[in-house]
């Protein structure tokens, strides 16, 4: 593992753990370019070195020559995979790795497997519910992998949540491509429906279909986008279509895809983009998972209520890629006030209901400015672009028609995780054996071991191995603070 980043090594401890103690069900996020596959790729090279059978499965057909590359590129000995997907050329059900299509799955019998992967496991599937809760697979190892989490089914059937790093951090460490946001006036969404929780896509496309909206996205382009290879999200087919000939119009070569692409187009689609050829793909609804294109400007003509939509987008423009100074983001659907930055969309648990509509925002979204229409950070008074001074809301809301303007990021000082996270991410088993091997270093008597494992996990040890591992430096130090403490509180009560 020494070719590894820091998070995929605590990724791979953490799953590791895991399974130790017990669990099988489990979710790893990391953001769009983090090497989910790297990480998963060590399991399986693992797992067949001990004649182990592995499926990997992915939520689209044209995912699959994608991951046998990737396979290929992590060391995976090929001769040893089967896929199965209609009638694909690797084909074969006797690979120990069968790569699956979710859909072919659906059809087919599962087959059997000491472990099993789902790749971009937000995307719901009818066939997880049977899958997930058979009782024959319920010692299997089912690890997903996924940069947003937060589908309010997937704590139902997930029941572990392994962050492996944000977006934030890797864009501080250079693994992820920093990027520039410019906000739109908003689009007039008043008497758009919400249906199944987000906007309607019929009314939504007759909205942002308006000839007034398609020249600004490609005049802003022209004026802004610097020629940078680039995606644009539109709402529907109609849509996005109505987008790539206004692109042509104006010059700019111009690609359409969408679900109905066939496979050797979308091909040929990608060969242009990278050669120059094509300088915008205006698509609908294909290009928000597993795309590893060389992207440098994301345009979102589609607005939307889904903070999973909306980071999806997004990630698709922060891979790193040589010569690459940052993504350039046109957002012409107000997501960003709508949502925020994704460096600040985060969760630490699974979800196993939709959260409640009055519940108050993570962090505080930005506002515009009342006077120049400027969009200005969080709790900002006084607008840095004209000096005016907020008063408290008074219902109004103005924007300049048919401008961007830049959107300035939050950079809060990096937080340091808490000590007792740190140790709880060890696993209750090798805490436990910690415990154990300090407590016979120092004297202590066996309940000394429960309550500190009760004080760190909430419950009692059950069932646990004492392995005779010895204590970290992170766990001595939380001991020796946590027995600081006590002497004080003794103290306190003395006098």
């Amino acid at each position: 593992m020494n070719d590894l980043r820091q998070h995929q090594i605590d990724a791979i401890n953490h799953v590791h753990n895991a399974i130790f103690d017990g669990e099988r069900r489990m979710v790893v996020q990391a953001p769009t370019g983090a090497g989910k596959t790297r990480i998963a790729c060590e399991f399986i090279r693992d797992a067949l070195g001990e004649g182990k059978r592995i499926i990997f499965t992915v939520p689209k057909l044209d995912l699959i020559n994608q991951t046998l590359d990737a396979f290929r590129d992590n060391g995976i000995d090929m001769s040893k995979v089967g896929v199965m997907q209609a009638m694909h050329e690797m084909t074969n059900w006797d690979m120990p790795l069968q790569l699956c299509s979710v859909q072919t799955l659906n059809r087919r019998n599962i087959p059997p497997a000491d472990i099993v992967f789902i790749d971009e496991a937000h995307i719901w599937s009818k066939l997880y519910q049977r899958w997930f809760l058979d009782p024959a697979w319920s010692n299997t190892p089912i690890i997903g992998l996924t940069a947003t989490p937060w589908s309010m089914w997937m704590g139902r059937y997930f029941h572990r949540l392994i962050v492996a790093t944000n977006t934030r951090e890797l864009i501080r460490e250079g693994v992820l491509s920093d990027f520039r946001v410019f906000a739109p006036h908003s689009p007039d969404l008043r008497g758009v429906r919400i249906t199944a929780g987000d906007y309607n896509e019929a009314e939504l496309a007759r909205v942002m279909g308006e000839n007034r909206l398609v020249a600004n996205v490609v005049e802003t382009w022209l004026r802004l986008g610097q020629d940078r290879p680039t995606l644009l999200f539109a709402v529907d087919r109609a849509h996005a279509q109505h987008l790539q000939r206004e692109f042509i119009k104006a010059g700019v070569p111009t690609d359409y895809q969408d679900a109905y692409t066939s496979e050797q187009e979308r091909i040929a689609i990608r060969r242009r983009f990278h050669d120059g050829t094509s300088k915008v793909v205006c698509n609908v609804g294909t290009l928000t998972t597993g795309v590893d294109w060389d992207v440098r400007c994301i345009i979102v003509a589609r607005p939307t209520r889904s903070e999973i939509l909306h980071v999806q987008i997004i990630g698709r423009g922060l891979r790193q890629a040589s010569g690459k100074d940052y993504c350039l983001i046109l957002d012409h659907s107000d997501n960003h006030i709508r949502l925020g930055f994704v460096t600040d969309i985060m969760h630490n648990e699974l979800r196993t209901e939709r959260p409640p509509v009055t519940a108050e925002p993570r962090v505080p979204l930005p506002k515009p400015c009342f006077n120049c229409h400027a969009v200005l950070p969080p709790r900002t008074k006084q607008c840095p672009a004209c000096g005016y001074i907020h008063q408290p809301p008074d219902g109004r809301i103005a924007y300049a028609d048919g401008e961007l303007v830049e959107l300035p990021q939050r950079h809060p000082p990096k937080q340091k995780p808490k000590v007792g996270d740190i140790i709880r991410g060890y696993g209750q088993s090798r805490v436990y054996s910690m415990l154990n091997s300090y407590a016979r270093g120092h004297g202590y008597r066996s309940g000394w071991v429960g309550h500190k494992f009760r004080l760190l996990f909430g419950d009692w040890p059950q069932a646990l191995a004492d392995s005779g591992e010895e204590a970290t430096p992170t766990l001595k130090s939380w001991l020796l603070s946590q027995h600081i403490a006590y002497a004080k509180t003794a103290r306190r009560g003395d006098t």
